[in-house]
């Protein structure tokens, strides 16, 4: 059963920084899609980045210039590196994966847990 699990969400002053990493585990062939959402209270969950292959990146407009979505295949992992953070950047991020089973057959989008980002003013 493949599972992701996130880390890096936390409290930093406007302005500041943060690193999310997410790791995808299990039994798996491949990913496809890798990316990050965010979902504020009371409002919609939206796209923030995303990457496919190792270098197709794409990003929100409120993400352009200030987020980096990277991957380290080897590890399975993604990350998304959040500069100059606004309070309106204040949100549970969670990261998804577009995944091809073991056999090859099927492609699942796979969710973290999510992860609290809090920026203060």
């Amino acid at each position: 059963q493949v599972q992701l699990a996130e880390s890096g969400g936390g409290l930093v002053q406007a302005g500041g920084s943060l690193r999310l990493s997410c790791t995808a585990s299990g039994r798996f062939l491949s990913i496809t899609r890798m990316g990050w959402y965010r979902q504020a209270p009371g409002m919609q969950r939206e796209e923030v980045a995303g990457i496919i292959g190792e270098s197709h990146t794409m990003y929100a407009d409120f993400a352009k210039g200030r987020f980096t979505v990277s991957r380290d295949s080897a590890k399975n992992t993604v990350y998304l590196q959040m500069n100059s953070l606004k309070p309106e950047d204040t949100a549970v991020y969670y990261c998804v994966m577009l995944i091809r089973d073991a056999e090859g057959y099927y492609e699942n989008d796979y969710w973290g847990q999510g992860t609290q980002v809090t920026v203060s003013s």
